[in-house]
């Protein structure tokens, strides 16, 4: 398949009826609502498309199967029942060449203003060209990777030896690394090391494994812990980092424990980044992290602004995945077709 050719620019002067932030999965399946709707649109993200699901670890295997993951009526066909991120990645860009979706890959948005009935983004490419884009309506689909939930001791500041996210064991060969977490990506991440040479161990605030934990990989760590091959502190959390050293506290029976350490994986989730639906005036729940919106619509309290996919959920990123978030497009491209009268 020939390579498609992504837009470089659209003529400020140009009025486009939607701009989706964020060319994730939910991103794109509000585009390609939108082209099928006969919407003007343009699409951008800050990274690559679906920029998430490159950082997520090589090996990775789905827990949906392949058809919950289609968007724009494109097969996701592969041989085995679960697909990998490379099945998706490489699906994903299909998506976008099969319906000739011209997303601007690493272009920021960095500011959207509204007046005279329109809204005016400003962004920033990668080479520092700024640039503006003017629409009748903003849908942010920026998913729910925006800030890392940091541990205490880390503060708002990221810290040199705490990682937040996971792809592969080989930099951490023959290292004492933490993995703090008991859910489905600490687990694979601490099992991946384990049989890749490091030295690994888990600091769980809870004493049980999480209840979302896959099925298939859940009797693996609950031996290698059993056998302590994978030593687990159970209802306990990482307060500081020394030279060459943890200090974990088990807060159940108020001990302090200071173990080997080069590198913690701070598996302890994401929270969506909030600085646009701030600066737009959309409320969101302080408690929640849920922006107010219907989700008929999924268009906000601020008219004219909708959200699609992740963001929806809040701090509770299991809420909503690609399966249920791939029918935000449909909603978005409806009601704003009757809202323009189309």
């Amino acid at each position: 398949m020939a390579a498609l050719k992504m837009p470089d620019s659209i003529a400020e002067t140009e009025l486009l009826d939607a701009i989706i932030v964020g060319a994730g999965p939910c991103g794109l399946a509000v585009a390609v609502a939108a082209k099928e709707r006969g919407l003007s649109y343009a699409i951008l993200d800050r990274g690559c498309i679906t920029e998430s699901l490159t950082h997520y670890p090589s090996y990775m295997t789905f827990f949906s199967t392949a058809e919950l993951l289609e968007i724009g009526g494109v097969p996701f066909t592969i041989p085995e029942p679960k697909p990998t991120r490379r099945d998706a990645l490489a699906y994903y860009r299909k998506v976008v060449s099969h319906h000739g979706i011209g997303v601007r890959q690493y272009e920021e948005v960095t500011a959207i203003r509204r007046e005279a009935g329109a809204f005016t983004l400003h962004t920033r490419t990668r080479d520092g060209r700024e640039r503006r884009i003017a629409s009748r309506a903003v849908v942010l689909a920026t998913g729910g990777f925006g800030e890392p939930n940091r541990l205490e001791f880390e503060g708002n500041r990221p810290h040199d030896r705490v990682v937040h996210y996971y792809r592969e064991p080989y930099p951490f060969f023959d290292q004492d690394v933490i993995v703090v977490g008991g859910g489905n990506s600490a687990v694979e991440a601490a099992l991946d090391m384990y049989r890749n040479g490091v030295r690994v161990r888990m600091v769980h605030f809870a004493d049980t494994l999480d209840r979302g934990v896959k099925p298939w990989v859940r009797p693996d760590i609950e031996n290698r812990i059993a056998g302590g091959e994978i030593p687990m502190h159970w209802n306990s959390r990482v307060v500081g980092l020394g030279p060459g050293t943890a200090t974990v506290v088990d807060e159940e029976a108020g001990e302090q424990t200071e173990v080997a350490n080069d590198w913690v994986l701070a598996m302890t989730g994401w929270r969506p980044d909030a600085a646009l639906l701030t600066s737009l005036g959309v409320r969101t729940d302080p408690d929640t992290g849920i922006p107010a919106h219907d989700p008929a619509t999924m268009e906000t309290t601020v008219p004219d602004v909708y959200i699609a996919g992740v963001i929806a959920a809040g701090f509770n990123a299991n809420r909503i995945f690609i399966e249920n978030g791939r029918e935000h497009g449909a909603l978005i491209a409806a009601h704003l077709v009757a809202h323009l009268g189309r």
